[in-house]
Formats: C-alpha cells, structure tokens, sequence
C-alpha cells in the first residue's frame, strides 16, 4: 500500500526534484534495469546522489505535459472511464525507495482502483505500439506504480505522432514485480552507501570516472587478468568504429553532393541540411604573437588525462 509523501497542489519544480531524489520512481525503473535508451544506471545514480544539477524538461517531456490532458479526456471519451487526477507523491509504505507520481486513477468494473498514464510518442516508434505491445520501459513503470499502490491493473494511453490513439490495460505482473523491488532496492542501497554501479560507456560513466581519478601517482602497476578481455573489447571496437565512421562520412558526403548549392532537401519524413554558419573564432596563435604579455595573462591552462593502449615492446 502506498502512503502520500507529499502533496504536488502548487509544488515548486525545484522542491518537486528533491523529492524525486527522496526514491526510486516509475520512469526511473527501465533505468535501473538498464534498458532505458535514453539513460543509464550510472548517469541516474549520480541525479540520485546529487551530483547533476536539475536537469530541464526538454521538447519532448515539455508536449508530454501540455498534452496528458488531452490524451486523458481522449481515453474517457473513447472508453467512458473516468480519470480522477492524483495531486500527490505516493510511497511505498513496505519498500519506502520506491516512489510513484502518478497521471491519474481509474476504476476497473473487476479490478478496482487502478492507475492510469497518458504518453504521447513519436511516429519513428510506432512499431512498439503494434498490437497489444507496449515499450518495455511503460511495463516496467506501470508495474513500479502498482508496486507501490497495490493496485491490481493499469490503464495506459498514448497519441502516436500526433494523430493516432491507442489505449489497453495491463494487469499486475508479481514476478516483474518482485524483480523490481530488488534491483530497485540494490540500486538504492548503493545510492545511499555512495557506491556507483558497473561503469558503462555513458557520458555521465566518463564523467565519474574522471573526476575520481584525476591521477598524479606515475608509476606502472600490474593490471588484473580481467584487463585482457577489455582490452581486447576495446580493440574490437575502434576497428568497427572506425569502419562506420568512414561509412558515415561516405554517406554524408553523397548525400552534400545531392545537395549542391542547396541549403536543405526532404525525403520522405526526413529533411536533409548543409547549412552555411558564419562564427568569429580568436586567432589564439596570432594574438600569442603579437601581444604575448596580455596572452599569459588570459590563458588559461587547463590539465586532463589521456587515455591510450599499444604494445609494451
């Protein structure tokens, strides 16, 4: 059952972050489980520890706003449910970790009390709403909510491109649900025991890395045997990178030469732009040369460490 940890009626988005960071909510579970394309477990562990500064909603999270009203009077209209709105930051009350914000609640004629979420999606993800399907990271956050409320179903509902609608119910899956609460408990205990998740590719992994280690101690040490199977994962993949990279210039310079003098071209759904950009850049070198008293007063110098692998012979 879920107890109310605060009441969303005029909350201040800068108070309403802070308690996001209180727990674990339903967008961040497909994070955790580390299938969440946008983010990964690393970059939420430092929002969590209060390492990123709050982040601003951006287009899309901003139109999903605008419209949730939209697509909940949608979902009544075409269903004949109604949608009681939930002004309110739910708790678990056995696992207080997880946190639910939800976008309404419903009434099921079999199910009761149940939760209901608007989404609207692009076009380009049209194929994950085929049939009865829906993203893996809505189960996982609709199956968080009903964790944290006890509620038995869900209702979800989403406008695809801006012109389609779908709805359809979920039911209460335990075993999802069981799996959650312990990768979501795991993750919260290093969040609050400071120990940052398997390091991944991700910027914010970068980020970490870098600034735990700034380094200064120079001698050798004898890596773990471990160390080979990376290495050689890292070989792998600057071979291929290196391979897509030509192919990706190949393609953009074809497609420069479809352009010509043109600035922009279209197909399909996709526009194509080679725009001309004008920018004032300094002269460092020439400034360097001509006014070297005011140059040393004005550089700044900054440090970094550089990552590389080659043969030891």
């Amino acid at each position: 059952m879920a107890i109310v940890l605060a009441s969303t009626e005029g909350l201040p988005h800068e108070e309403w972050l802070e308690y996001r960071r209180m727990g674990i909510g339903g967008s961040d579970a497909s994070v955790v489980c580390g299938i969440n394309r946008f983010k990964s477990p690393v970059e939420l562990w430092i929002e969590k520890i209060g390492q990123f500064p709050p982040q601003e909603a951006g287009e899309v999270a901003y139109w999903g706003n605008v419209l949730e009203p939209f697509v909940r009077g949608e979902f009544t209209k075409r269903t004949g449910v109604d949608v009681s709105l939930v002004k309110q930051i739910l708790q678990s009350e056995d696992h207080p970790f997880m946190l639910a914000n939800l976008d309404g609640i419903c009434r099921h004629p079999d199910y009761g009390d149940v939760v209901f979420e608007a989404k609207t999606s692009s076009s380009y993800r049209s194929a994950e709403w085929e049939g009865d399907t829906i993203p893996d990271e809505y189960v996982l956050q609709l199956q968080h909510y009903m964790a944290v409320t006890g509620f038995k179903g869900a209702y979800i509902a989403v406008l695809l491109g801006g012109n389609r609608f779908k709805w359809q119910f979920v039911e209460r899956d335990d075993e999802i649900i069981d799996m959650l609460i312990k990768l979501e408990s795991d993750f919260w205990g290093r969040v609050r025991s400071n120990t940052p998740p398997t390091l991944d590719g991700s910027d914010a992994s970068v980020k970490f890395i870098n600034e735990r280690f700034p380094g200064g101690l120079v001698f050798k040490i004898e890596l773990p045997k471990d160390a080979e199977a990376l290495i050689h994962q890292y070989d792998i993949a600057s071979d291929m990178l290196d391979k897509y990279t030509e192919q990706k210039q190949e393609a953009e310079n074809l497609l420069k030469q479809m352009l010509g003098e043109h600035e922009a071209g279209s197909i399909g759904d996709r526009i194509v732009t080679w725009k001309s950009i004008t920018q004032e850049r300094l002269d460092s070198k020439t400034f360097k040369a001509e006014h070297p008293a005011l140059y040393k007063k004005y550089a700044n110098k900054t440090s970094y460490r550089r990552f590389s692998i080659r043969s030891a012979n």
